[in-house]
């Protein structure tokens, strides 16, 4: 049995017995036959119908088929349906105009039907290939669309990454070991290798400088994510009409001077760890929005009116207490709850002096590198005067000290120098007072008083606590220190 709907097939003849012969062959093999005896009839059918393939006869009454074939194929939706001439022409010349006026294929009278059929299937196969390979191609091509955009926004990302780590290798945090063998610090890191492979959040607690970046570094270190970058976010460094940007990127155009689009720290974190070092200083209308990210792993940037995903596990640090803050409307308290899973206290300097020594050498090797001495010895007076100071700036400080030592000792034997040793006897002289603020404010002003109170730069003294600026700052307004009014 002949198969149906092989497909619509419009003959084009002046010739009755010519119509006659193809319109009852084709049908038999189950095409759909059309007939039009002149060339403005074909132009109408084809536009009413439009064929599969047309076959045309040349010499016609009126308009011939040369220029009926011109005009159909003038129709944008017949420019691709095969034009067959059926015709007693068989010149060279007749043939090559054919073609010119966009014919497929020649067929010399008297035809034979089966030559007919064959060069019908040829051509209806052809242009069903012709088909399927233009769907092939969109395909194709859409495919390279899509890999091409994601291999430019895998270069946009990569390329904000290299951007961000050559800020960091600027930076002047040093990424060292956790050094020190205090029970306290044992319990610490067997924590931190406890919590690792989790996605818990953690929310690291402790005095300035006493080393809660090296503790968030050491939990993404040890975990799951460590392929990927861990972003630090400074929340205090940062200006208040920056931080939005930084940490969840904006659009092209979206406020003054954003001239291309930029990712956040969020984005470059993708897949790893974000560190947002001083949260407790992060601006109050933006924490609904951190809460949102870990909540839900979404956010929009500055400008943009689609969310972004990311997968990110927060560690956030912080010198402040949450609680008062929650307390006085200065941070949420659902935000709070969020960031503690996890929460870990980093002990001050002053409660783990069993580890002075060991930082002290550590910090004596590290130096001595740099500037080509050779201190090995230190001895147990230094470590005695080390320990009874209490340390306000904590292993920062601690590192101020020791470097300041190693560029003063003339031979390999550590020597502290009479200033530091004055700064102990007036810690000392306050050490019966019952709040450590006030140990703390004392210390404070010394200092700046010995440096004729200049806060900031290399002689400032912010570089002599280890302290930023702005938290010196900070401390100084929040203690009340005047330089009219001692201690």
């Amino acid at each position: 049995m002949t198969p149906q709907n092989q497909g619509t097939i419009l003959i084009v003849d002046d010739t009755p017995a010519n119509i006659s012969v193809l319109l009852s062959y084709l049908d038999d093999h189950g095409f759909r036959v059309l007939v039009a005896r002149d060339g403005q009839s074909a132009l109408e059918q084809a536009g009413v119908a439009v064929p599969d393939v047309i076959l045309l006869d040349v010499m016609m009454p009126g308009m011939d088929g040369f220029e009926t074939c011109r005009r159909l194929k003038s129709d944008p939706a017949l420019q691709s349906i095969p034009v067959l001439f059926i015709t007693a022409l068989h010149e060279t010349f007749d043939k090559v105009k054919g073609f010119e006026a966009g014919a497929r294929d020649y067929i010399t009278k008297p035809f034979q039907r089966e030559e007919v059929l064959a060069r019908v299937r040829t051509h209806l196969t052809i242009r069903r290939l012709h088909r399927e390979l233009e769907v092939v191609n969109a395909d194709l091509e859409q495919r390279v669309i899509e890999r091409t955009r994601e291999l430019e926004q895998l270069k946009d990302r990569l390329q904000d990454e290299n951007t961000y780590l050559r800020e960091e290798i600027r930076s002047e945090h040093h990424h060292d070991e956790i050094v020190g063998k205090s029970k306290t610090l044992a319990s610490i890191l067997d924590t931190v290798q406890r919590i690792a492979d989790s996605d818990a959040s953690v929310l690291i607690l402790g005095e300035t400088g006493t080393g809660k970046e090296l503790i968030a570094r050491q939990v993404h270190n040890t975990s799951r994510r460590c392929h990927r970058p861990l972003v630090k976010v400074n929340c205090a460094a940062l200006p208040a009409h920056l931080i939005e940007s930084q940490l969840f990127g904006h659009e092209k155009g979206a406020f003054t001077g954003a001239v291309s689009r930029k990712r956040g720290r969020f984005e470059l974190g993708d897949g790893g760890t974000v560190f947002l070092d001083e949260i407790g200083e992060l601006p109050h209308e933006l924490q609904a929005k951190l809460l949102q990210v870990l909540q839900e792993g979404r956010f929009e940037r500055l400008g943009a009116t689609d969310t972004t995903e990311v997968d990110v596990r927060i560690i956030a640090a912080t010198n402040r207490n949450l609680q008062d803050a929650i307390r006085t409307g200065d941070f949420r308290e659902d935000l709070f709850y969020r960031l503690n899973v996890v929460p870990i206290t980093l002990p001050p300097l002053r409660e783990r002096t069993a580890d002075i020594r060991q930082l002290a050498e550590f910090f004596i090797a590290r130096c001595c590198r740099g500037s080509g001495k050779k201190i090995h010895m230190v001895p147990d007076t230094v470590v005695d005067l080390l320990k009874s100071y209490t340390w306000p700036g904590n292993i920062r400080e601690l590192e101020n000290v020791i470097e300041r030592a190693v560029v003063l000792s003339k031979g390999p034997e550590l020597v502290i120098d009479d200033s530091f040793k004055s700064t102990v006897r007036s810690d000392s002289e306050v050490t019966d007072l019952v709040k450590l603020k006030d140990i703390e404010r004392n210390h404070i002003y010394h200092v700046l008083d010995r440096v004729n109170w200049i806060v900031g730069g290399p002689r400032g003294a912010a570089s002599v606590l280890g302290l930023n600026p702005s938290t010196l700052r900070s401390k100084i307004k929040k203690l009340h220190i005047t330089r009219s009014e001692k201690p």
